[in-house]
């Protein structure tokens, strides 16, 4: 008798003798499915454990036994229903198996016993669409004991996985059960600083999430854009040194709280809306406007006016000059020139804030972002207000500050360059630059007997010089082939399974021009970028229809954002604000 039948034949003595009441029974494995996120963004993966608990003097067969007549264990998901939720999955995988001797088997048998794990990888396509997903599976096993085996039995359970935009936040859930499982990603999942932030939050408490914000609108100080506040607050300031340092005090507090209103607003209103942070300045009549406003605040460092609220207004308020109203009006104008700094950390905030759809929430943490913003303006404002009694103060700084006019006009000019034709913006910056520097060499004779201040201005203007006129050599840009973006030609890469790398981007945005000129102009990047399709997405005036659409599609809720595609099309890396060359190449090369 051959040894199939023979294990058929006591299988069925074994199981007729012993165990009648046993046969057909589904309850010796109970099955509990756990995932590693609360949720899933679109083009992201997450750990998924099946975790089998096997009934005390049972087992179950591995997934390959080694003899013919044994059935192994499977898990089988749903082909159809993981594909229509945009869900794949990689090879599940077994835990180690045990070998036993049994009276039915001439050779060790592989089984199962008490506690395993069943784990896969569970990827999102990048065009899955929002919800929550549910994808029918099986496991099927036959259980045995000392004398016999059961029949194979399957047992019907259903994974679900919400798969949400990713503006919303997720978290990490079921640590203890992942803790201790062998479990890699297929490709290591690129967390954005927008992740990053939100995870931060969410670990710290309301006290130290608002200290962590404060810090970061301490570090926004460091932007280009907001340096026009200076010379406005030295220029402003400047007329209040009569006060005591109490009364300069409180005038800084509210001119600080001025900002700090003016931003949280603007903040939270763009984060509730879903906008493109910054959009404000994509409609020609807002540029124009703060280009208007900045040439207004340069003509009082030329000494056509001083900065100081209407009388009419100082009366009504009933503060003496300027006053408390002043302040506070001062700081609510040049709110609107702090807006638009944006950086990896506000567009992280952003991105939270919307999340939590918590608008008083959303309010506190911009208003501690501007808080730390402003304060260093504080102290400005204290310097400024006593500097009249430095010796000589006010004859040299009357020079310091026709510096400081020329900046805002160059702020000015900065602004309106995506409103002019390309050959004319190119050159109009460093144009001007030039011409500015040449009359402070030749012409401003405003406190030149001050050796100091002649050597620094002296200095300063050649300097400026230099790299005027070094913008103004033509050069030829090294960049990738990058084509002009359309859904036709993204689509048709998608079909012939090429690599793609999107670049989204708008005339205005300092960090975009960061990119462009030192890390896609980086030899390695470009010689990479041939493996891809390279797009770029223009979003310099994304209040147009076809714009939004791009928009809406990939969820751009910043600029820059570049997003590198796999041959799947699948979202791979997502990148907002500017990385280095050399991050930028580990990530492009970790693209399949």
């Amino acid at each position: 008798m051959t040894k199939f039948f023979r294990m058929i034949l006591l299988t069925a003595i074994f199981t007729y003798i012993n165990i009648p009441a046993q046969f057909g029974r589904t309850d010796l494995v109970d099955l509990t499915t756990y995932t590693s996120f609360s949720a899933a963004h679109p083009g992201s993966e997450m750990k998924l454990a099946v975790r089998l608990n096997i009934e005390e003097g049972w087992h179950i067969n591995s997934e390959n036994p080694k003899d013919e007549f044994l059935i192994g264990t499977q898990l089988t998901f749903d082909q159809a229903a993981l594909q229509n939720a945009g869900l794949s999955m990689n090879k599940i995988n077994f835990p180690p198996f045990k070998e036993l001797k049994f009276a039915f088997s001439d050779q060790p048998v592989t089984v199962f016993e008490g506690e395993i794990f069943l784990t896969a990888i569970i990827k999102v396509d990048a065009a899955a669409a929002e919800g929550l997903k549910e994808v029918p599976f099986t496991l099927t096993y036959q259980a045995c004991n000392d004398a016999s085996c059961m029949p194979p039995v399957d047992i019907q359970d259903t994974l679900r996985v919400e798969i949400v935009s990713k503006t919303n936040s997720v978290s990490e859930i079921n640590q203890d059960i992942f803790a201790d499982l062998n479990i890699e990603y297929t490709a290591a999942p690129q967390e954005s600083e927008g992740d990053s932030l939100a995870k931060k939050l969410e670990e710290s408490g309301l006290i130290l999430s608002l200290l962590f914000v404060f810090l970061g609108g301490l570090a926004l100080n460091l932007t280009p854009c907001v340096y026009p506040l200076i010379p406005i607050t030295v220029g402003y300031f400047g007329g209040q040194s009569e006060g005591s340092t109490g009364r300069l005090f409180m005038l800084g507090v509210f001119y600080v709280l001025g900002i700090s209103v003016t931003y949280s607003i603007i903040g939270v209103v763009t984060s509730l809306s879903g906008a493109v942070f910054g959009a404000l300045l994509q409609n020609p009549l807002v540029i124009i406007f703060v280009a208007l406003v900045l040439l207004v605040l340069a003509l009082s460092m030329f000494g056509l006016y001083d900065i100081k609220m209407p009388d009419a207004w100082v009366m009504k308020a009933g503060g003496a000059r300027s006053g408390v109203a002043g302040a506070l009006f001062m700081g609510l104008t040049m709110g609107i020139v702090a807006a638009p700094c944006i950086g990896p950390f506000v567009l992280g905030l952003v991105t939270y804030v919307a999340a939590k759809a918590d608008p008083f929430y959303g309010f506190m943490m911009f208003f501690f972002l501007a808080l730390g913003l402003g304060t260093p303006y504080l102290f400005l404002a204290l310097f400024s207000g006593k500097i009249k009694k430095l010796p000589r103060a006010g004859f040299w700084m009357d020079a310091v500050k026709h510096i400081f006019g020329f900046i805002l006009v160059g702020m000015a000019v900065y602004f309106i360059l995506p409103l002019l034709p390309k050959p004319f913006s190119e050159y109009l910056l460093p144009v001007y630059a030039a011409g500015a520097a040449l009359y402070l060499l030749f012409f401003d004779k405003l406190a030149n007997n001050v050796k100091g201040f002649r050597i620094f201005k002296i200095v300063f203007s050649v300097i400026i010089l230099a790299v005027s006129v070094y913008f103004m050599i033509p050069t030829e840009k090294k960049s990738p082939e990058w084509e002009s973006f359309s859904f036709s030609k993204y689509e048709n890469a998608i079909a012939s399974n090429e690599k793609i790398m999107l670049d989204f981007y708008a005339d205005w945005c300092i960090p975009c021009k960061e990119l462009d000129a030192m890390t896609f102009s980086d030899p390695r990047v470009i010689e990479l970028s041939k493996d891809f399709v390279p797009m770029k997405v223009d979003l310099t005036k994304s209040t147009s229809d076809a714009s939004e659409e791009v928009r809406k599609k990939f969820e751009i809720r910043g600029v820059p954002t570049v997003i590198l595609i796999d041959s799947n099309g699948k979202e791979i890396s997502r990148i907002t604000g500017f990385l280095n060359a050399e991050e930028f190449l580990k990530l492009m090369k970790a693209v399949n």
